[in-house]
């Protein structure tokens, strides 16, 4: 069950800084912890509990033992301590926390912690050169259109899989779309890369990963993000950094139009749980974001 509940401020421990939220990113990861798939994630605190795990605002205070983040100033970050972002104010890791650059919107601030990392380190993890090949498997989310357009600006081929309602958002930004539902994904990747994939990142997991991991011309240049089993088909998952200087750079490719996130709908808080249950459908195109102030 979801309700809403007043709470009071949080008060920020050692390296943790209290913020007043601007907007959160709605991600698959939230419906999973409150499932309890995903139990100790962040911080591992008792039900009933505030969900989310990425947010932008403003710094209102300080712990101890926190370098670089002052108050009054914008940030970005992640909730790692179970804080949840689905609210008026919340503390984030100081560590995981980065100053917003000026241009940069909170909303868009917002998707950079999960979506924005994830596809950083996923492409940095490949390291594949200009004109390669690259499937995405699950194209049309928030980290999977972010990888496309991040392997785009490194000017690597993209080829994506995905539902139909996907494909706007995909081949608007020139990836070559597979329609999961209406083609043979096999046949129809062999047909547009015959000699295998250079490299491939995986967002769905499962039987599909298990169908297109084969096409991959070197099996350790398949990356999944949420299939731990990818190792047992010679792949590797994704090797995360969620720290400051990740954040940062992400935020000047976003800046900087390489990483621009495709923020499909923006929900006030009240309607959290409808931005929630969109993602959790996953017919979800791109980012959801709550704005909150």
């Amino acid at each position: 069950m979801q309700e809403f509940f007043d709470r009071p401020d949080p008060v920020p421990g050692r390296g943790e800084v209290l913020i007043r939220v601007d907007a959160a990113g709605v991600n698959p990861l939230d419906h999973l912890l409150r499932s309890g798939l995903v139990d100790g994630l962040d911080g591992g605190r008792p039900f009933p509990r505030v969900l989310g795990m990425e947010a932008a605002g403003t710094v209102l205070a300080r712990g101890e033992d926190v370098d670089g983040l002052e108050v009054g100033d914008a940030v970005f970050g992640f909730a790692l301590t179970g804080g949840g972002t689905y609210a008026e104010t919340t503390v984030l890791s100081a560590p995981n926390t980065a100053r917003i650059p000026a241009g940069l919107s909170a909303a868009v601030a917002a998707t950079l912690p999960v979506a924005g990392t994830t596809a950083v380190d996923v492409l940095d993890q490949l390291g594949l050169p200009a004109g390669a090949t690259v499937l995405v498997n699950g194209v049309g989310g928030g980290v999977g259109l972010a990888v496309a357009r991040l392997a785009i600006g490194r000017e690597l081929r993209v080829i994506g899989t995905g539902g139909a309602a996907k494909r706007g958002h995909a081949e608007g930004m020139g990836v070559r779309f597979i329609d999961y539902a209406a083609e043979d994904v096999a046949a129809a990747a062999r047909g547009l890369v015959p000699g295998g994939f250079d490299g491939i990142v995986d967002l769905v997991g499962g039987t599909s990963l298990r169908t297109v991991a084969p096409m991959a011309r070197d099996p350790r240049n398949v990356i999944a993000v949420g299939d731990t089993s990818v190792s047992d088909l010679g792949g590797r998952f994704v090797e995360r950094r969620v720290d400051r200087e990740n954040l940062e750079r992400s935020a000047q490719l976003a800046l900087d139009g390489v990483l621009a996130p495709v923020i499909t709908a923006v929900h006030p808080l009240f309607e959290a749980p409808a931005a929630l249950a969109a993602v959790e459908s996953g017919h979800a195109s791109g980012k959801v974001v709550i704005r909150v102030a």
